[in-house]
């Protein structure tokens, strides 16, 4: 039997058609809350949410590039227009950039890393923050990485943006704690995912096992994993946590 310890709840995910946002917007849903699924792509986005309507969850879509304040601004509104407030927000849209030496990162992938994976989550929480404090409160959960906590060769842009995610946690927790808004973040390592298919880490059996040997649990981490701390930190049972880096890492930062 499901516990739906988030049971009438909103709750909001970003990236929310594939990857971490479809098993996070499994993982709210489960847990009985009404969920806003939004993501560029909105072919993928609306699949999710035929998906959960279809197993008698209640979720709607909401297109939105979150590197845009239109589009953030409009989705926030959105929610609140549907279901009156908004209590939970899981900032996951992200994307994986180019690799390449810092001395060769092109300014146009750069620009383009930092607008989504850093500007997006404060375009994100500036809009959810004011939302909830129309209510009494919330809980925010951003999606960093343990590239948030370390350095990977070839992926400066994404490392500079996960590690931005990570200040940016920090400080809106401390700014709006006395607010009741908990605003946590979750660190995975290489997760199976679509973005590591792309990159050749799942497909590939060479690439795959050396990824997987990174990690001292042996193998990759599972969206499911990742979406099931995001939902504990939104949960009454972290209700003592705030600015906290969640690592989801099979132990990869600890060597």
């Amino acid at each position: 039997m499901e516990v739906q310890k988030l049971l009438g709840e909103v709750a909001l995910v970003t990236g929310g058609g594939s990857g971490i946002g479809w098993a996070a917007c499994k993982a709210f849903a489960r847990a009985g809350a009404r969920v806003v699924v939004s993501d560029i792509d909105e072919e993928a986005g609306t699949h999710v949410v035929k998906r959960l309507t279809g197993c008698g969850r209640e979720a709607m879509f909401v297109r939105a590039d979150v590197s845009k304040a239109a589009d953030v601004e409009h989705l926030i509104e959105a929610t609140a227009n549907t279901y009156g407030c908004l209590d939970i927000a899981f900032n996951n849209a992200g994307i994986e950039g180019e690799l390449a030496l810092m001395a060769d990162y092109t300014d146009e992938a750069w620009d383009r890393v930092i607008a989504v994976n850093l500007t997006g989550v404060r375009l994100c929480m500036k809009y959810e923050i004011r939302e909830m404090l129309k209510h009494g409160g919330g809980a925010i959960v951003n999606n960093a990485s343990i590239l948030g906590v370390v350095g990977l060769a070839n992926a400066s842009a994404y490392t500079a943006a996960k590690h931005g995610v990570l200040g940016l946690t920090k400080v809106a927790a401390i700014e709006y704690a006395s607010s009741h808004i908990r605003i946590n973040a979750v660190c995975p390592a290489f997760i199976e995912t679509p973005m590591l298919a792309r990159a050749g880490f799942t497909t590939d059996p060479v690439k795959r096992a050396a990824v997987e040997n990174l990690h001292p649990l042996g193998r990759l981490g599972r969206p499911e994993e990742v979406a099931a701390a995001a939902v504990w930190l939104c949960s009454p049972e972290a209700s003592f946590i705030t600015g906290h880096p969640l690592l989801v890492d099979g132990g990869y930062v600890i060597q």
